[in-house]
């Protein structure tokens, strides 16, 4: 095995100090040196003492006088630096994107929306059964205060020498009456000649005759002994029937009532073209006074004399106001004068009923058969649906769009209703042409629909939702309500990829005319 050498440290040499040669065994004086070699020697001098420069001493010849440099070394910038500059160069690219800059993108997710924001559904209502609306008809008529009689006493109203009067009824639904007017008074009694005032209220037709045949031809209370007759003989003629029925005078009030439309045509003189104007249109407020006979003064009665069925248009209520308004504190109202006066009005019934025409399935019924009945100074209302809208916004049409009344409106469906971009490549078919197909490959379809609703307290919340996913899960399809503003946007990532397909486009053409054979060009355009 070699024995390991060993290493030793280099140390530089001695140098003598310079000598003159002698060229003979005799001393001789050194020459004179002048000034540059004294410089020289100096220098060399300095490099060989100074051990941590490995250069070689410079010659004398070579030293000349070199101007002094200073050389200062960069600064390497920190990842800190690097970061805020890229930032600021992305900031001062991105300063005009919309969705970038989209004031409303952060809300809240429909998926954790609470109960109470979610718009109540307009579907599932089922209109009410009609007999609901209607009194039951009676099997007998009933007198009462209002009705009018047709009364002929032989001998007291009419004579025999004459044939009694024949009235004949305006209206089918009652028969002909024979005999002379007598109304029945507000006290349901009747006045007829030589008798007193006679209770006919709550009787029948056939039960008021019998009632003034006893009345004519029984004896008198009080007459004399022996004297059992009365006014007239048993078998005097008296007829009794009902002239005119009672009615109950209400006063009906529609917003539905559609309002007459005129259309104009004007031809052009050079026959290019007519021009179409519609004029009027529209619903419009009427009112109706209205006489119900008896036992048909309900509600149905009333909306069937006066137009029929309230329509969508409408709010599907039946209001009516009962009586006269005089509450205390109300605008033209007394008030009562005492506390009596004033317990009595607190017991009374109300004075607004409202009716429903469309309930949900299983919803109980709130009126009674009581409700449906009106009365004399009644005022039935039915109101118009104020008209409800949504606004869109952003990628979407700026519009005001009217809300259905009847059906569900979700947020998708809003988007087609206002024409807007889903799920087609963000192509705008808003053109003249009609084309809806793009260059190349389309860019991302926007998906970011944020929701601007107000809150019952009168707040406003922004709900995020993503129309991907409310395509694919129906619960996040979200239910558009009255008031509503939803705009449209981009989400960061489609805005940049759309922004790169813009402005970089590859446009590939080749002919190729065997395996071996190809051409081909590729052109590249950038900004």
């Amino acid at each position: 095995m070699p024995r390991p050498m060993r290493q030793r440290r280099w140390t530089p040499p001695r140098r003598r100090p310079l000598r003159p040669r002698l060229t003979s065994n005799r001393r001789c004086a050194a020459p004179p040196i002048d000034a540059p070699c004294k410089a020289a020697l100096r220098r060399l001098t300095t490099c060989v003492s100074n051990r941590t420069t490995r250069q070689p001493p410079a010659r004398p010849h070579d030293m000349k006088p070199q101007p002094q440099k200073f050389v200062r070394r960069m600064k390497t910038p920190s990842a800190g630096v690097l970061h805020a500059l890229v930032c600021l160069a992305a900031c001062c690219l991105t300063s005009g994107c919309a969705s970038l800059t989209n004031p409303v993108a952060n809300g809240i997710p429909v998926r954790l929306l609470p109960e109470e924001l979610h718009a109540p559904s307009r579907e599932g209502f089922e209109q009410i059964p009609l007999t609901l609306l209607r009194q039951p008809p009676p099997q007998e008529f009933r007198l009462g205060p209002g009705d009018t009689l047709g009364v002929y006493i032989d001998g007291v109203l009419g004579s025999s020498e004459t044939p009694p009067p024949v009235n004949l009824p305006s209206t089918p639904e009652l028969p002909p009456s024979i005999g002379y007017p007598i109304p029945i008074r507000s006290d349901g009694a009747i006045t007829l000649p030589l008798v007193g005032p006679l209770q006919v209220a709550g009787l029948t037709i056939d039960e008021a005759e019998q009632k003034v045949i006893k009345a004519y031809t029984e004896p008198q209370a009080g007459a004399p002994p022996g004297e059992d007759q009365g006014f007239l003989r048993q078998d005097t003629q008296i007829l009794v029937t009902l002239m005119r029925p009672r009615h109950i005078r209400v006063l009906v009030v529609r917003e539905d009532s559609q309002q007459q439309q005129v259309s104009l045509r004007n031809e052009s003189l050079i026959g290019l073209g007519t021009t179409e104007t519609t004029i009027g249109g529209g619903y419009r407020g009427v009112g109706q006074v209205l006489e119900l006979p008896a036992y048909e003064n309900d509600v149905l009665n009333a909306l069937a004399r006066t137009g029929g069925l309230p329509g969508l248009e409408t709010t599907q209520e039946v209001v009516i106001q009962r009586g006269y308004w005089n509450q205390p504190g109300q605008a033209g109202g007394a008030g009562p004068t005492d506390s009596s006066d004033a317990a009595q009005r607190t017991a009374s019934p109300p004075r607004v009923i409202r009716i429903p025409l469309r309930v949900r399935p299983g919803e109980p019924i709130r009126f009674g058969p009581q409700d449906v009945l009106l009365q004399s100074g009644d005022i039935v209302t039915v109101r118009g649906r104020q008209p409800e809208f949504f606004y869109t916004g952003g990628l979407l049409p700026a519009a005001e769009h009217p809300l259905p009344n009847d059906y569900n409106l979700t947020v998708l469906e809003a988007v087609m209703k206002a024409r807007g971009p889903l799920f087609n490549g963000g192509l705008n078919t808003s053109n003249l042409n009609g084309a809806v197909i793009g260059f190349g490959i389309g860019n991302p379809s926007p998906n970011l629909l944020s929701v601007l609703r107000e809150t019952p307290g009168g707040g406003q919340v922004i709900i995020r939702v993503d129309l991907d996913e409310a395509a694919r899960d129906p619960r996040q399809d979200l239910l558009v309500q009255a008031g509503d503003v939803l705009i449209l946007q981009e989400a960061p990532d489609q805005a940049v990829t759309r922004y790169l397909t813009t402005i970089l486009r590859l446009d590939f053409s080749g002919l190729f005319v065997n395996r071996s054979d190809a051409q081909g060009a590729v052109s590249v355009s950038a900004p």
